[in-house]
This record gives structure tokens, sequence and C-alpha cells, in this order.
């Protein structure tokens, strides 16, 4: 038998023959992707805890789910939380929470499964994260980002019109990434008074939605379709994307996006920390403080819950302190 190997402070096997526990992890998995068609990505965030979890059972002697007690279950809990014994710190209160998401899912998958008897996971609740606030970049950090490419090539047409995009429609970057050109509409026939463009957005699990595009990203992506994407898919076979990398004509990736971001950022000397999400933070905030409805910017993000878009409102809610503070007489 080989030798288990270590991860991070972990331990895990190398592939063997399927455990019973192995088998009902990869039951549900299958589950998710097929009869929920969950994202890749979010399939891979599945994955990775429920072998997190798989392998601390291993470790105490359980290879079959229907010996898996609560005691296991509160037990891995508190492993989550304990640094490993090679070095290296515990699970964030945020990433427990998504561990046992996963666990409770799966337990309520095997039992409905007829895989195990009980649902050992069904009283283990995770720990309540700290209150997480996003972090928006200021208006007037934002201008500066945004008219930072070149518009004079082909790369600073491209690169105005991504990050104008991210901006505008606060697309995730695996959305904006994915956006081929049917996807776009632009009405160079509205009136003045009218959004000029929509664009079709495809979210977590494929939910489809559609977004409309201020009038700036607008024009960005006119002056990219006509002066700049031409010549970058001139390199390539001619890519239904959107936005395309420089060097072979083909579908940017997200690591590519990023680049871009980091690049411009950068360049305006923007100090705090900027990411594709820190964009879509930055657009659900100020549309708020714009006075938007909650429940517009819940359908405008794609969150299935009105509950994850709140967070924002507390960021609103702090700016009009600030502002109330800095400007009362009466206020300190």
């Amino acid at each position: 038998m080989e030798q288990p190997r270590n991860l991070g402070g972990r331990t895990r096997k190398e592939p063997e023959a399927l455990t019973p526990l192995d088998q009902a992890v990869e039951a549900y998995l299958n589950h998710l992707a097929i009869e929920r068609g969950l994202a890749a990505n979010t399939l891979a965030s599945y994955r990775r805890d429920l072998i997190r979890y798989s392998v601390y059972l291993d470790s105490v002697g359980i290879i079959d789910p229907k010996n898996i007690t609560k005691k296991h279950v509160r037990d891995f809990v508190a492993d989550c939380a304990t640094p490993p014994a090679g070095g290296g710190n515990p699970l964030s209160q945020r990433s427990i929470a998504r561990v046992i998401s996963a666990v409770r899912g799966a337990h309520k998958f095997w039992l409905l499964e007829a895989m195990t008897a009980t649902n050992a996971a069904s009283t283990v609740r995770p720990p309540t994260p700290g209150a997480r606030l996003p972090k928006a970049v200021p208006l007037s950090d934002i201008t500066r980002l945004l008219e930072s490419p070149d518009p004079a090539t082909p790369a600073g047409l491209r690169d105005r019109a991504l990050l104008e995009f991210l901006y505008s429609t606060g697309a995730r970057i695996s959305e904006a990434i994915n956006v081929d050109l049917d996807d776009v509409v632009i009405d160079r026939n509205q009136s003045d008074s009218a959004l000029p463009a929509v664009v079709r957005l495809f979210g977590k699990g494929s939910k489809e939605r559609v977004v409309p595009v201020g009038s700036y990203a607008s024009r960005a992506i006119e002056d990219y379709l006509v002066r700049g994407r031409p010549a970058l898919a001139a390199k390539g076979k001619g890519a239904p994307a959107l936005f395309l990398n420089g060097r072979d004509g083909a579908r940017i990736t997200r690591q590519g996006a990023y680049l871009v971001l980091k690049k411009h950022a950068q360049r305006v000397k923007i100090r705090a920390e900027i990411s594709p999400h820190t964009l879509r933070h930055s657009f659900a905030t100020h549309l708020l403080e714009g006075g938007a409805d909650i429940r517009v910017v819940q359908e405008l993000l794609g969150h299935a819950s009105v509950t994850t878009t709140q967070v924002y409102t507390k960021v609103t809610a702090d700016t009009l302190r600030e502002v109330f503070a800095a400007s009362h007489p009466r206020a300190r």
C-alpha cells in the first residue's frame, strides 16, 4: 500500500480503490453537476471541501458514510479551526462555514439516496462569520483607472472596453470573459435618454440575465469593435469572444483580465488593493449611494437572494454616518 503524502499539513492517500465514502462523495458531486447544473468553479470548491472532510474521516478510521456520527462531524468542525500539524493557519470562520455547508448538503443527499440511515450533520451549525464589508474604490480612482488605457493601440482599446464593461455592468470576471459578440446588443438609433446597449450574462449555475450597459462603456466597446478587435482577431481563428488576448487572438483568460486591471491600477498609482471583484463591489456600492433600489441592484448583480446584496447597504450606511459627522453642526 502506498504511503500517504502531505498536503499543506494534512495527509491524503494516493489514488487506490475507492472506499464507500469516496463513492458517496462522487455520487453527490455528480448530482450537483448533472441534476443541479452547478458551474465548474462551484463544483471544484465542493470537491475540495469534501475531500478535506473525507481525508479527516479516513484519519479517524471512517471509510463508510454509514458509520459517521454527529460527534465525527463536530470534531471535524473543530479540526478545521485548528492549525495544521505541519504548520500554517486554520481555516477562517467563513471558510469553515462554506465547508460545513458542503458537508451538510452531502449528508442530506446520502440520506435521501439511502446511503445512510440518518443525517449526522443535521444539527451541526457552522460558526457565524463576522461581517466583512466590501471595499469600494472611490469614484475619482475609478475614473483615473478607466482613462488609463491608450486608445491609440488595439490592446489599449480592448483594455478600456474591458474595464468600462466591468464597472458598468457589475459582471463577475468569469461572466465578462465568457461574453460573446452575439451577447452584446448596441442600439445605434436610440434616443439620448435611453441606455445604448444591453448584454446577456451567464452567472452561477448558467443562470442568464440581461444587464444594461452605460454610455461610456458602450462607446468604449464600439471603439474596440471597430478599431481594436479586428487587429487582435487577425492573430487567431476568429473566436466569437468579445474580449480577445493580444497573443493569439483567443478569448482572454481570467488571469489575463486580472493582469489588465493590475497594470492600469499600478499605472495610475491606485494604492488600494484592487481586483475584478473590487469593481463589482464598487458598481453595487456606487449604485446604492446614488439612490438605486436594493432589489434592482440584486437583479443587476445576479444574486439569488436580496440577503446577499444587503451587505452593501452597510457600506452606504457607514458613508451616511461619515457625511453626517463631518457636516452636521451638532454631530460632534
